[in-house]
């Protein structure tokens, strides 16, 4: 059944009353609507909860989590997903190379030819596949969204072969695509400044 713009708005007011609860993965809490914090900035203490992939420069900064001008790297969840709804806050620089890599196949190696990477690139050489997008799967919005310099919110509905992304309450992809059933998800920090202060999920 398709997923309407009311369905959607009460998905956004859900999820903006939620309260932030837990820090890392060994301390993340459920709340009485089945949501899981994966990350939560200001009670981060360390990423040991994380499994580290590359060599990206990540820190703890300002009750964030933050990849800052380092090589390629990527943070992934121990835990594997299938169908979910996700919604995380994050900080961009105009420079900032980074996404969220869903349904990964490959623990050792990630990428958007064996994950789904809901993209934050603002100065992507082809902005079809920028920011709002799902790289190689689905194009963003022309104008292509922006998110620089400031606080922004995706919110991911993935179920079965669909695949719904908001950003700051646009929606920018409804597509359907079986290539990936499950997987962990994967922080990305290729460039620029990133910023994550918040991350949860809800299995469906």
């Amino acid at each position: 059944m398709p997923i309407h713009r009311r369905q959607l708005l009460s998905t956004t007011l859900g999820l903006a009353a939620a309260p932030l609860l837990g820090g890392s993965l060994a301390g993340c809490a459920t709340t009485a609507g089945g949501w899981t914090t994966l990350l939560d900035g200001p009670s981060l203490k360390n990423l040991d909860d994380w499994s580290p992939l590359g060599q990206g420069n990540w820190k703890i900064v300002d009750g964030t989590l933050e990849g800052r001008n380092g090589k390629l790297g990527y943070l992934l969840t121990r835990e594997a997903y299938a169908d979910f709804e996700l919604r995380c806050e994050f900080w961009a620089d105009a420079d900032c190379n980074s996404g969220l890599f869903l349904r990964c196949q490959d623990r050792a190696k990630v990428d958007a030819d064996n994950s789904y990477e809901v993209n934050i690139f603002d100065k992507r050489p082809d902005p079809s596949y920028g920011t709002g997008a799902i790289v190689n799967v689905a194009k963003a919005p022309v104008p292509m969204p922006k998110a620089a310099d400031r606080w922004n919110t995706y919110e991911v509905t993935a179920r079965g072969d669909r695949m719904v992304v908001v950003l700051n309450g646009q929606q920018t992809v409804d597509v359907r695509d079986a290539k990936f059933r499950s997987g962990p998800i994967a922080l990305q920090s290729a460039g620029g400044v990133i910023r994550f202060r918040s991350l949860k999920i809800r299995t469906l």
